[in-house]
């Protein structure tokens, strides 16, 4: 590692205990974490959506124009809570870092959380008194689904009356109630899984955009860049990027998709429109209480808007029926990322670039509406709660090996002034990467040549000057993979040099719009490969998997998106219950899930779920999962994994209790 790099690390991880600088007290700390928002999806970032929560927010606080999340959801879950990029931290397991909830508590905080988890074990296993939510990566908003938790204990979702954005924010006012009540100050982690799919939007909200958006996406997306340049957002004209070819002009598209595209996005606006409402219920709370001005307030998305167009159940019914699921689409993907290039998962700045807002009016010295240009990331957030806390971030924890924090406190920013120099930024997902270094970018399309880009002078990314300036490309790919290795600490494969030449920047999963409406997405491809007879003896590996059968066992190269089976072609089977069970070895990461339909309507992944711990450290283990049902099985979902790498299954079968051999793969 060069000198240099090592001396700018040493500066931002050396400093382990901090002192309050900006208020006498320790503030009450909040964080509001949405998921799939676009970067212009919020009105003080150039939307059209009504959101005078955090509009309100903005204007007596500060918008960072330049604030990285990781472009996925469960990594920025790990570097928001950690400080720590996403392997460094042990990925989903946490084993090598210790939460906010843990440091913060540890300095006498009451500590709490409501919403989506996506983590391993439970959030009350690191550090948080209170918890309500669901574990999972994303639920039906009507009937969630079996991973809700109250406080560590499973939690029945009610049949009637649940909608989770409500209900997150109902037990969070529960949980400050009691924070209030021991006289201590609070942490509170709010974690919406909106307006992450299926759109599911309550009725009311779903009918105040119905129709505003039958002008299409190029029309909304010049009326976002206007706005923004109305608003001087980022602090000078910049140069919106072009429509990419795969996105059609709103114009050239049939009278039905038009108007399924339109409800699409009616629907998004209406959940990010509730996620503003519950914000706000949430914001006149502390008011009565008498705690606005004196609590920290962060709001984040956990990375772009998401472009994959997967499955869409009853697209001609309304999106309020809990019987209704519909998915992404890219089109409006583009124009919610205004004015960025590219999406979720990519590390281009429509995949990283999130609103960030601050407020926190008796401790923050910038003037009320302030926008700060400076570049940051969300593995600063836990050194920057750590130094208004006063509290020590720990060299030990007991049951983990903790590698130093990666991230650097924002409190001179908070406090008016500047951050200076900064570590380079680390971007890095299944074969997406990047780095942030002052004004350059370096940036991978999913392992295609590394591209160059000058932020200050280039903020959308439209000029590559990789071939210009080959001396800094090379010396910020050297950064890139030093990082990788030695602070990231990614597996070989994750840091594997990029490819030699281009290959076209497109994914299966984006919307196809050659094809016929309905026909797009995972559904088109799975119908495919079983009409090719591409997957045999009902064998289906997902979209983020690719399959190989080596001396009869299932080689699974996960990617950590969508990572697993189906079996979605079952034979008639007797009525269960059942025993799903292998034997398992694996070099990936996360939790493995299981899910699992009796009937021909519920569509996976609706139906039963459940998560199962595996081990990821390269032996063999049996896996032995029990499906509770007594009626017989329709289709069947296994992930053995949640992170990208390796993963092998011997003797994948379906049986009975008493062990009779129902079902065998390969």
């Amino acid at each position: 590692m060069t000198t240099k790099l090592q001396a700018m690390l040493l500066a931002a991880w050396g400093g382990m205990v901090f002192w309050t600088l900006a208020a006498p007290a320790k503030p009450n700390l909040l964080i509001i974490l949405a998921d799939d928002l676009g970067f212009s999806d919020v009105g003080c970032y150039g939307g059209e959506i009504a959101t005078p929560a955090l509009d309100r927010l903005a204007a007596g606080g500060l918008r960072f124009t330049q604030f990285y999340n990781t472009a996925k959801c469960h990594s920025s879950r790990i570097s928001l809570l950690t400080g720590r990029y996403a392997f460094q931290a042990g990925d989903v397991s946490l084993r090598r870092a210790v939460t906010a909830a843990e440091v913060l508590g540890a300095s006498g905080y009451f500590t709490a959380m409501a919403g989506k988890w996506h983590l391993d074990r439970q959030p009350t296993d690191f550090g948080f008194q209170r918890y309500f939510g669901h574990l999972s990566g994303a639920c039906n908003y009507y009937r969630g689904d079996k991973t809700f938790r109250l406080n560590g204990q499973p939690w029945a979702v009610p049949a009637q009356g649940f909608y989770t954005t409500v209900a997150n924010v109902d037990h969070a006012l529960k949980f400050l109630g009691e924070a209030r009540a021991s006289q201590k100050p609070w942490f509170l982690y709010l974690a919406f899984n909106a307006p992450h799919a299926p759109l599911q939007p309550l009725e009311q909200d779903y009918r105040k955009y119905l129709g505003r958006y039958d002008a299409g996406w190029d029309v909304m997306r010049e009326a976002r860049v206007r706005k923004q340049a109305q608003l001087n957002l980022f602090g000078k004209t910049i140069e919106p990027s072009p429509r990419p070819e795969h996105v059609p002009a709103w114009e050239s598209l049939g009278a039905e998709r038009k108007k399924w595209e339109a409800r699409r996005m009616a629907a998004y606006a209406a959940l990010i429109d509730r996620v503003d409402q519950e914000i706000g219920r949430l914001l006149a709370d502390l008011e009565r209480a008498g705690e606005l001005d004196r609590t920290l307030i962060l709001f984040f998305s956990d990375n772009g808007a998401c472009p994959y167009d997967r499955r869409s159940h009853n697209r001609e019914g309304n999106p309020y029926d809990p019987d209704t699921t519909w998915s992404d689409s890219t089109g409006w993907a583009w124009a919610r990322n205004s004015p960025f290039r590219f999406y979720k998962q990519n590390q281009f700045e429509g995949g990283i670039a999130t609103p960030a807002i601050v407020h926190w009016p008796a401790g923050l010295k910038t003037k009320p509406g302030a926008l700060v240009h400076e570049p940051a990331h969300l593995v600063d957030v836990l050194p920057t709660l750590a130094e208004l806390a006063g509290a020590r971030l720990p060299e030990r924890w007991p049951g983990r090996e903790l590698t130093p924090v990666a991230g650097v406190s924002l409190v001179p920013i908070l406090n008016g002034g500047s951050l200076g120099s900064r570590p380079p930024i680390h971007l890095l997902f299944g074969r997406d990467r990047g780095l942030r270094d002052g004004d350059w970018k370096l940036v991978s399309f999913q392992s295609n040549p590394w591209e160059l880009y000058q932020l200050s002078q280039d903020r959308t990314e439209l000029r590559d000057l990789a071939s210009r300036e080959p001396a800094i490309r090379d010396r910020l790919v050297k950064v890139w993979h030093e990082l990788a290795e030695k602070v990231v600490l990614a597996p070989a494969q994750a840091r594997a040099p990029v490819s030699a030449s281009p290959a076209p920047a497109r994914h299966r999963e984006w919307t196809d719009f050659d094809k016929e409406l309905g026909e797009t997405g995972k559904a088109a491809e799975g119908r495919a490969k079983a009409r090719a007879g591409g997957e045999a003896a009902g064998l289906r590996a997902r979209v983020g998997t690719k399959l190989t059968i080596e001396k009869g066992q299932l080689v699974l190269a996960c990617t950590g998106d969508d990572a697993g089976l189906a079996m979605d072609q079952l034979p008639d089977l007797p009525p269960g219950p059942y025993l799903l069970q292998c034997r398992l070895l694996s070099q990936a990461g996360g939790d493995g899930e299981v899910y699992f339909t009796t009937d021909a309507k519920t569509k996976l992944p609706n139906g039963q779920h459940a998560v199962f711990p595996v081990k990821h450290d390269g032996q063999w283990q049996e896996i032995r999962l029990r499906l509770d049902t007594t009626k017989p099985l329709r289709a069947l979902r296994f992930d053995p994994c949640g992170a990208p790498g390796e993963v092998r299954l011997e003797a994948l079968r379906l049986t009975d209790l008493e062990g009779k051999v129902l079902k065998q793969w390969p």
